[in-house]
């Protein structure tokens, strides 16, 4: 980690420096001319389902049973959620409803209990962009009399507040927020429709942007083009409010699935991909929603590195940033639409 703190410490110098020569305004150099005002914003999040390709390759039976998590997935989120805790973070977790049908939630009780907000991610991970009922989950098209005669429309909603329900009786909270299964690089911006289906469930901000960036070939090192390119996405991936009233927090880049399980990264890539986008998330005093899987990390990162990295970062950063959950990032949208 030295290492790689001591080559970002050189490249920002470097850049500046190169910047100042050349006449060239990167970030590293606005930041120098015009510190920013803005406190950033970290958000941690932490998706509670099972994932495809994990805990080995070629297993594709979790897209069919995404809310049975094994042990090891939850051991991992509740170890995380006391690594935060201690570092003065909080990881914002989003829960699929099925995992709340298993006997024993206690792990989830005592994530909440330490004061790790739960937000909710559908029943059954369901497609919000699907236009056909059977593509809403691969579980329907296996079993598709598990939809009787429902609409698209009607299988989310349903899916929607059967997990705010499942919640409210096996937890005993209502749910922090909704986080759809899946992104799209155009959130729900011609969506108009899951935009007052959300707000009439009750909630008043949404993560379901994901910005397009460019991915390195499997197993190849990622080139400094992109990390670029997913510093350039970090920029699109800023909150901001539907003309509904419904406010969108984006999901930043990259995230696990996209660097592990896409690219076959290492951690150390990982590890540098997070770092630059919190350093440029500090110094333009933005948002940075860093998005991971507890069923993908506990493979990848068994040490918590990430976690630890980026509570590191924001402490040593002092007033200039803060970690928080998705709901205090909304509040200062909405804050500044008034």
């Amino acid at each position: 980690m030295k290492k790689i703190n001591a080559m970002l410490s050189r490249r920002s110098f470097m850049a500046a420096l190169t910047a100042s020569t050349l006449g060239i305004r990167t970030p590293f150099a606005r930041s120098a001319d015009h510190p920013s005002q803005k406190k950033a914003q970290i958000a941690i999040t932490f998706d509670l389902e099972m994932s495809r390709q994990y805990p080995q390759r070629k297993i594709l039976e979790w897209d069919f049973q995404k809310g049975n998590l094994n042990q090891e997935t939850k051991d991992y989120s509740l170890k995380a959620a006391e690594i935060a805790k201690e570092s003065g973070g909080t990881i914002h977790f989003f829960c699929v409803g099925r995992v709340l049908e298993q006997k024993n939630v206690s792990w989830l009780k005592k994530i909440s209990k330490l004061g790790h907000p739960v937000g909710n991610h559908t029943y059954d991970h369901v497609n919000v962009w699907a236009t056909q009922p059977q593509q809403t989950q691969f579980r329907f098209q296996r079993s598709p009399w598990l939809l009787g005669d429902k609409s698209t429309e009607q299988i989310i909603r349903q899916n929607i507040r059967m997990t705010t329900e499942a919640m409210k009786q096996r937890l005993e909270i209502v749910p922090d927020g909704f986080r759809t299964p899946g992104g799209s690089s155009d959130g729900l911006n011609q969506r108009e429709d899951l935009q007052k289906m959300l707000l009439a469930e009750g909630f008043k901000w949404v993560s379901s942007k994901y910005p397009k960036h460019e991915y390195s070939r499997p197993k190849e090192e990622p080139t400094q083009d992109i990390f670029d390119s997913i510093l350039e996405a970090q920029q699109a991936a800023q909150p901001y409010l539907y003309p509904t009233g419904l406010i969108e927090i984006p999901m930043s880049p990259i995230s696990d699935v996209g660097a592990f399980r896409t690219s076959y990264w290492k951690l150390n890539h990982f590890l540098k991909s997070v770092e630059l986008c919190i350093e440029q998330a500090i110094e333009q005093g933005g948002v940075f929603d860093f998005l991971c899987h507890p069923s993908i990390m506990y493979v990848e990162d068994p040490k918590f590195a990430t976690i630890k990295l980026i509570c590191d970062l924001v402490n040593q950063a002092g007033d200039r940033v803060e970690i928080v959950g998705l709901s205090d990032i909304a509040k200062r949208v909405s804050k500044n639409q008034h």
